[in-house]
């Protein structure tokens, strides 16, 4: 990843923090993105550090602006942010439905469409990741929100996949199964995390999807299963 540049929305959350290390220890410059992110939550000489709300269509394109005019471009962008609600959908109120959709669809749509228009311009070809849920594969009772954004995230980034072929753009989709976060285990105390998904797999996944040994890998929906499988 030496001279590539990454930009990772989410990056200092349960996730995030080990994607960001992942594509700092393999030499890429870094932009870390999240509402409250600052500059010292990665002491290494290749991060910087952009606040942001990119749920917000023009803090993304911000944001985005601010990564080209520093650095010139965006090889790989890599979209983690997102949020989890659960609940009956005869209970979800307007305001979680909102946010679900807001946390981990409507972020991803504003900062790729953004990205792509800089990767098609700026250096024609680069790649795209984002970070769905297992759970996204089929309904789910009492998570109908959250299972419905994570849905519509796919078939976003898959179509980003499909319409961007031609300029060598490359866009796939993650998908995790419960992962063994500090919040994860805050919210499920009774689980034994032993058998979910570790986070630095799935980060050193997000880099594989990164490199040149992927470029012919496309659109493509990848499961991750825990050890229950």
């Amino acid at each position: 990843m030496d001279g590539k540049v990454v930009l990772i929305t989410g990056a200092k959350g349960g996730l995030g923090t080990n994607v960001t290390l992942e594509f700092l220890a393999a030499g890429a410059t870094v932009v870390g993105t999240s509402r409250s992110i600052s500059q010292s939550d990665f002491e290494h000489e290749k991060f910087t550090a952009i606040p942001a709300d990119i749920s917000e269509p023009d803090a993304a394109r911000e944001l985005v602006a601010q990564v080209i005019e520093r650095f010139g471009r965006i090889d790989v962008l890599v979209h983690v942010m997102g949020g989890f609600a659960a609940g009956k959908m005869r209970e979800t109120d307007d305001e979680t439905w909102k946010k679900m959709f807001d946390l981990n669809v409507n972020s991803g749509f504003y900062v790729a469409r953004e990205v792509v228009r800089c990767m098609r311009e700026a250096q024609r070809g680069g790649r795209i990741v984002a970070i769905g849920s297992l759970a996204a594969s089929e309904p789910h009772a009492g998570i109908g929100a959250y299972v419905a954004a994570k849905t519509a995230l796919a078939v976003v980034f898959r179509t980003i996949a499909m319409e961007n072929v031609d300029a060598g753009i490359t866009c796939n989709v993650i998908l995790p199964a419960t992962m063994d976060t500090a919040a994860n285990r805050v919210a499920m105390p009774s689980a034994d995390p032993s058998k979910w998904v570790q986070p630095g797999e799935v980060a050193k996944l997000v880099l594989y999807l990164a490199s040149e040994q992927a470029a012919r890998v496309n659109g493509a929906l990848i499961p991750v299963y825990g050890h229950e499988g």
